[in-house]
C-alpha cells in the first residue's frame, strides 16, 4: 500500500516568515485576488500551501521590481485564464522587463555620477587634506 503524505500547510504567521512578507500583505493579496482563496483549517484559520508560497514569491519579485499592483492583478487574471492567455502574459512581462531595463540604465548612470563625485572629493582630500580639528581638553 502506497502511503501519500499530506502536503504541508502553514499558518499565516509561518507563511509570512517563510515568504518574507507580512501577514497583512498576505491577507491583502488574497482580498484583491492576487492569491486564490487560501485553504482553511477546521478552525477557519488560513493554511498556506507550498504552491501558495511559490505564488507569493513570484508576486514579491514582481512588486520588488516595480510592477504596479494593477498589472500584477492583470497578470494573475491572465494566468487563471489558461493557456490561451500565454501570449498576453508574455506581452505583460516583456513590457515590465523593458521598463525595468530602462530603470536599471538610469540607476547605472546615476551610480556612475555619484562614483565620479566621490572620486573628485577623494582626489581633493589627497591633494589637500582637511585641517585637523583641535581637541578639546578632556574629550576624546
Amino acid at each position: 500500500m502506497i502511503r501519500v503524505e499530506p502536503e504541508p500547510t502553514y499558518s499565516i504567521e509561518e507563511a509570512a516568515r517563510r515568504s518574507g512578507v507580512s501577514s497583512h500583505t498576505l491577507r491583502y493579496y488574497e482580498r484583491i485576488g492576487l492569491l486564490a482563496p487560501v485553504g482553511r483549517a477546521s478552525s477557519g484559520h488560513r493554511r498556506y500551501s507550498d504552491d501558495d508560497l511559490g505564488a507569493v514569491a513570484f508576486l514579491t519579485l514582481l512588486r520588488q521590481t516595480g510592477m504596479p499592483i494593477r498589472d500584477m492583478v492583470r497578470f494573475v487574471e491572465l494566468t487563471r485564464g489558461g493557456d490561451a492567455t500565454i501570449g498576453d502574459r508574455v506581452d505583460l512581462l516583456e513590457g515590465h522587463r523593458d521598463a525595468l531595463a530602462e530603470r536599471l540604465d538610469l540607476l547605472r548612470r546615476h551610480f556612475e555620477a555619484i562614483e565620479h563625485k566621490i572620486k573628485i572629493y577623494r582626489d581633493l582630500l589627497v591633494a589637500s587634506p582637511p585641517p585637523r580639528r583641535a581637541r578639546t581638553k578632556g574629550v576624546s
